[in-house]
């Protein structure tokens, strides 16, 4: 339920003049996200340029043919603010429509209706109107662009500028330009949420979403390798009554997202996915690890979070970063798509359709309203990867190659830089090493174990200190080291991708010129981590696995309300597999249930085929397809 502005109001700045005199009287609020959230995301189909007119479009289509499977929220993804106009793209400076107190608004040239000052208040009308909730993009903190002008900041509660400390405070007080968005420098910076002022910036932001009329915040650069806690902490006690969302999730683990899986009730866990094999593949390992440390469905804001594995990148799309609307169908072939939603219901993950509704063909329909999807998305329970399945290899000749192939190519370590939570015992592995009295590396402890001969080194020294930076700013940053990437090399290790990163490519740090910047200041602790300054996250070294998922078969398994099994096989091989599992090996993940000897009806969704079976269940998977199995067992 929206939170009104009297009720914004009483809640924050004056909850003694609206307390409800008797606990009677309260009324219970729903719970929020009780299911992981359901609906339309414009990104994959428009990504930044969608005006007014297409996004009304998609709305009313959403609100007559997918909102009774329940798709309930259609969200307009970033640059909402940004003139679509000559030499703007998706990390320009200075085409962005900001107010007098640097707040974005949407551009007027694409939201003629939000003329006046009028923001997105006229299409939540619209989009209430059509049975629906609205959500919006929101990047971290303050934009460079607001900075630069140094905008005053509103005081909400007066309605005139923020002075405290006998001064006006302004946007370059509260910015902190050091620790820009990594892969959006030009755009957005954080805001230092320890002044009061940088608060009160906060406190009008989403004052003014609620004014608006928005239900849904997507609140990106703040998760995953750019993970800012504090303003996630901050906005979460501001913006209880919106479904609030994480973005994006590039090198997300579960002891990371468990730091803020409370405060929130939907965060991504990858990258961004597109439409490729390689993207839908990387999803397994990551939906497997948070199943298994049961944070599907954890405890969220008011209700509960969900782990999100993006949208679902079907039907009439555009390409990431490009400035055009949708003009390609989707690059993955039914077989993929069905592996995908298929594995994004049965992990329970939120599911936002990204294509153009206004071109949503039959069979992407058919796909995304399926009913046991949907049903399994919304109320199974115990989901979790289940590994008691076989495969048929067809003769032994293929099983030598398909050996060597894994010894020689799919199963090829490289080291790369990761970052984790400081509180995981793994980031304790760095140490000094001395090369003579003025030059320094900081080493990777590698387990004896290791092939590598030498263990990872990087060369360090003190951050040059840029003209012009405050005081302020010097002290916050004392102790931090730049890591270079050899002794004279103007080149620093940088802990965030400087660029948006799709879910298939791994969000490792990366080298650029050494500058005056949060993402590539260090700080060596006596425990042996090493922390960034930027996301204050911890740098390891691990062990990757090229393509290891390439040549693999994987299931998923759950209950359902009326006492059903689903059963899904997954395919990722590149050849068709006969794939086979025991009915008593069900038992084994679920104990409770007596599977010896039972016999079971089961319907697999996809071809149609029904059936009886007492010992074993296996079917033929068509490449990177999958099966799914519905079962009823006495």
């Amino acid at each position: 339920m929206r939170l009104s502005v009297l009720g914004f109001f009483c809640f924050f700045f004056a909850p003694s003049l609206c307390r409800v005199p008797s606990e009677t009287h309260v009324k219970t609020e729903p719970e929020h996200a009780s299911t992981p959230p359901r609906g339309w995301n414009s990104y994959d189909s428009f990504c930044w340029t969608i005006s007014e007119e297409e996004f009304l479009q998609n709305a009313e289509i959403v609100s007559n043919r997918l909102k009774p499977h329940g798709y309930e929220y259609v969200v307009v993804d970033y640059l909402w603010y940004r003139r679509k106009v000559e030499g703007a793209y998706t990390d320009s400076l200075g085409f962005d429509v900001i107010d007098e107190w640097g707040r974005p608004i949407p551009d007027p040239g694409r939201w003629p209706s939000s003329k006046g000052g009028k923001g997105f208040s006229e299409v939540a009308k619209k989009v209430h109107g059509m049975g629906l909730k609205l959500g919006i993009h929101v990047m971290r903190g303050i934009s460079l662009q607001s900075f630069n002008a140094n905008t005053p900041i509103l005081d909400t509660v007066k309605g005139s500028a923020y002075v405290d400390f006998g001064r006006q405070w302004r946007a370059k007080d509260i910015g902190v330009k050091e620790r820009a968005c990594a892969w959006m420098s030009h755009g957005f910076m954080s805001v230092n949420t320890k002044l009061e002022a940088g608060r009160a910036f906060l406190r009008s932001l989403y004052l003014q979403y609620a004014e608006w009329g928005v239900d849904f915040v997507k609140h990106d650069c703040v998760f995953g390798d750019d993970l800012d806690v504090e303003e996630i902490t901050f906005v979460s006690e501001l913006d209880r009554p919106i479904i609030y969302s994480l973005s994006p999730g590039t090198s997300v683990t579960p002891a990371m997202a468990k730091e803020v899986s409370g405060l929130v009730n939907m965060y991504r866990i990858t990258g961004d996915d597109w439409d490729t094999w390689r993207d839908v593949l990387s999803h397994f390992d990551i939906t497997r690890d948070f199943s298994t440390a049961k944070m599907i469905g954890a405890k969220g804001l008011l209700g509960r979070s969900w782990p999100d594995l993006d949208m679902l990148p079907l039907g009439w799309l555009t390409d990431p970063g490009s400035n055009e609307g949708p003009h390609r169908t989707s690059n993955l072939n039914l077989d993929e798509q069905r592996t995908q939603i298929t594995l994004w219901a049965m992990a329970k993950s939120p599911l936002m359709f990204g294509g153009d509704v206004r071109k949503l063909d039959e069979t992407t329909y058919n796909l995304i309203t399926n009913p046991t999807l949907l049903e399994i998305n919304s109320f199974s329970l115990n989901n979790m990867e289940f590994p008691y399945i076989t495969s048929r290899r067809r003769c032994r000749s293929e099983e030598k190659v398909l050996s060597q192939d894994l010894a020689e190519g799919g199963m090829l370590g490289i080291r790369a830089l990761g970052l984790i939570t400081c509180k995981d015992p793994k980031a304790n592995g760095w140490s000094t090493k001395a090369l003579d009295q003025d030059l320094e590396q900081i080493c990777w402890k590698e387990k004896p174990e290791s092939k590598f001969e030498e263990p990872p080194c990087l060369y360090k020294r003190k951050p040059l200190v840029a003209s012009g930076v405050e005081m302020i700013y010097k002290k916050q940053y004392e102790g931090t080291l730049h890591l270079l990437e050899s002794d004279g090399m103007e080149l620093c290790l940088d802990a965030s991708p400087r660029r948006r990163l799709t879910s298939k490519e791994f969000g490792g740090g990366s080298f650029s010129p050494c500058k005056w910047d949060a993402n590539q200041m260090w700080e060596l602790n006596g425990t042996g981590s090493l922390v960034n300054s930027y996301s204050g996250l911890c740098a390891t070294v691990d062990l990757l696995k090229v393509d290891a998922g390439s040549n693999e078969i994987r299931s998923w398994i759950a209950t359902g309300r009326r006492g059903e099994i689903y059963l899904a096989i997954f395919n990722l091989n590149p050849k068709k597999t006969v794939i086979s599992t025991n009915i008593a090996d069900i038992g084994k993940v679920f104990p409770w249930k007596n599977m010896k000897g039972a016999s079971c009806k089961y319907h697999e969704i996809w071809s149609g085929k029904t059936g009886v079976t007492k010992q074993m269940i296996s079917i033929a998977v068509e490449k990177h397809g999958c099966s799914l199995f519905v079962l009823t067992c006495d």
